[in-house]
């Protein structure tokens, strides 16, 4: 099942057309998208009963008003130094424990947006491609063993970042440096688990457009990695966050990114780069960067 939101509207989606939820629920779930996350058991359960003819013969969307799947988490979460390749990459050890920062919900954007690229002395903005999971049950204290059962679903999502704010003396701060708007790009639709073959190996890669591209043809592979090489897989990060905060229907947790961010490249996004995310299974967004 894969679940989107075009124009603030609940939709079913085979990635192609859309049906929109309200409308075939005959009311029973509202149009807004987090109705959905809040009522996720009514909800599977009816969306169980529609068949893909009926998804086939929605409508169509256009790329830009496929917002945000999940558009006002109460939440955010993101993990760093998750990938075993990043953080041999960036010289880092390993953490024994989770690196946990937030991500603030004016960031959030949809799957195919601009990103304006902030005005700082300095400034060196990076991109992190990532899996978004979204939550689907409130979770407090629960196992790693039954963590995936509070999954709603996943989704690709890209934390920007401005480094020299995130990184400013005399503390980082990791929440304002990633945080400016559009910085939180998710989507294209939120996928529950069931299809994947293997959800704890999913191809994620990052191809980059125009400035810095010359010397590989206009189209460089920026990122290229499998979310198996996550130092903390996603039922270790649910578990333990909720050991100490309560997860709520609707929260968003960023997973960490692999290898090959701007920064270990040595370059940050100019006006008219061009990033596609894209994790196998789920599909792409599409980010570009302007003054």
């Amino acid at each position: 099942m894969r679940i989107a939101n075009v124009n603030h509207r609940a939709t079913l989606t085979d990635s192609d057309r859309h049906l929109d939820i309200h409308v075939a629920s005959e009311g029973a779930f509202g149009p807004d998208p987090m109705d959905i996350y809040t009522r996720w058991a009514d909800f599977t359960a009816w969306a169980s009963t529609i068949t893909t003819r009926e998804i086939s013969n929605g409508f169509k969307a256009k790329a830009v008003d496929v917002l945000a799947p999940v558009p006002l988490p109460r939440q955010i979460f993101a993990i760093g130094v998750n990938y075993r390749d990043h953080a041999d990459e960036a010289s880092i050890p390993y953490p024994e424990n989770l690196i946990v920062f937030t991500k603030f919900q004016s960031s959030l954007a949809g799957a195919d947006v601009d990103v304006v690229i902030p005005d700082v002395e300095h400034g060196e903005l990076d991109y992190e491609t990532e899996l978004v999971v979204t939550i689907g049950r409130e979770a407090h204290k629960v196992s790693e063993a039954h963590a995936l059962d509070y999954v709603a679903g996943y989704s690709v999502g890209q934390d920007l970042s401005e480094r020299s704010v995130q990184l400013r003396p005399p503390v980082p701060q990791f929440s304002l440096g990633k945080s400016y708007p559009n910085f939180s790009p998710v989507g294209p639709a939120v996928v529950t688990i069931d299809e994947f073959e293997d959800p704890n190996a999913l191809r994620i890669s990052a191809v980059l457009e125009g400035p810095q591209t010359e010397d590989h043809g206009g189209l460089w592979k920026v990122q290229d990695g499998t979310t198996a090489s996550m130092v903390f897989p996603v039922a270790k990060i649910i578990a333990d966050l909720s050991q100490i905060v309560t997860l709520f229907p609707g929260d968003l947790i960023f997973t960490g990114t692999p290898a090959g961010v701007g920064k270990a490249h040595g370059i940050a996004m100019q006006p008219g780069n061009v990033l596609t995310s894209t994790i196998d299974g789920i599909g792409s967004i599409r980010n570009t960067f302007v003054k």
